[in-house]
């Protein structure tokens, strides 16, 4: 899958470009919604499902290996448009066929430029409803990376501060968030180091993708509201396990740690399988509230007791069986003579 740098500008002939009979959009008076303006993003999907993220820019072109289409082709079409891509000489038409869609924002996390490997949108909507995100939320996310969990916050009305270690990875996460919302409003990124520290106090939400988020339990424990969540998402099981260790010396209670395994279907007639290929492990998610220490050492007391009665309740269960058991007697074979 190629990202907007596929786009390139338009050096003399771009080919013969057509939309599909049928395909044509009415544009006058009023911008339709669901027509491509200048500016605007667009999936271009080939017939063997291969994607394509272009902006649109009066007079440039997307060039691949199947040919050219111009993007004038396609500013003032409708969504879900078909265009024929021309043959890079100009001279015959290649045949290939481009489906142009709004990307969703799946889409554009797939499909953006990045610096560090993004989070991807099957772990983006778990986060979303681990943290329990709600508009107006206060969030400090460090590890911004290339900013895909930073749009899904964005999207879901959040208001972020972002810690970032790497100068390189704010500028792109920036750039990215503005591409796809239009805007960075509420979004602010600093070049800072989480592990020192969090100015900020009365957070909402701590989200980490860090290699060592236990450095930032303490850290979070002040910069949290009380019932406040941090959320971690960590790639191996071996960080987690570290993670929670330090989360049950803290003063955060309520843990839980999952993973998300997508899995589509193949559906065509009376075929209906599983696909052969999924979207296994990419992740780690964790999360935990802040508690009054005072509480959490009590449910915590209260409920080491309540496994060590049911422990040793099970060994008398055992113990008592054993008692009941018939003794075993060796069997008895007829004897020869």
């Amino acid at each position: 899958m190629n990202g907007e740098e596929g786009s390139t500008p338009q050096e003399g002939a771009a080919g013969e470009v057509a939309l599909v009979p049928g395909a044509e959009a009415a544009v006058s008076g009023e911008r339709d919604a669901s027509c491509f303006a200048e500016g605007d993003r667009a999936l271009l999907i080939d017939r063997k499902g291969r994607r394509y993220l272009v902006r649109l820019r009066s007079g440039r072109s997307f060039q691949s290996h199947s040919g050219v289409v111009s993007h004038d082709a396609l500013i003032g079409a409708a969504e879900g448009t078909e265009v024929e891509a021309g043959r890079n000489d100009g001279a015959h038409r290649s045949n290939a066929r481009y489906l142009a869609v709004r990307p969703t924002l799946s889409d554009v996390v797939l499909n953006m430029p990045r610096g560090a490997q993004v989070i991807y949108p099957k772990d983006l909507g778990a986060i979303l409803m681990a943290a329990d995100i709600f508009p107006g939320a206060r969030v400090l996310e460090a590890g911004v990376g290339s900013g895909a969990l930073s749009m899904t916050l964005l999207r879901a009305g959040a208001t972020i501060t972002g810690y970032e270690v790497r100068g390189d990875f704010a500028a792109t996460a920036t750039a990215n968030v503005a591409a796809m919302l239009g805007h960075t409003d509420g979004y602010d990124v600093y070049e800072r180091d989480v592990y020192e520290g969090i100015e900020e106090s009365g957070l909402d939400r701590v989200l980490l993708d860090l290699p060592e988020p236990w450095r930032v339990v303490s850290h979070a424990e002040e910069a949290l509201r009380r019932g406040g969540i941090l959320c971690a998402y960590l790639p191996s099981i071996n960080q987690t396990a570290e993670l929670r260790e330090s989360l049950a010396r803290s003063a955060f209670g309520l843990e839980e740690t999952f993973e998300v395994l997508r899995r589509t279907w193949h559906i065509e007639g009376r075929s209906v399988r599983p696909d052969q290929r999924m979207v296994a492990h990419t992740g780690f998610i964790t999360t935990a509230r802040l508690l009054d220490r005072s509480v959490r050492d009590r449910r915590r007391s209260l409920e080491a007791g309540e496994a060590r009665e049911a422990a040793a309740g099970s060994a008398g269960i055992g113990g008592a069986l054993d008692d009941r058991a018939p003794a075993v007697k060796p069997s008895e074979t007829p004897q020869d003579g």
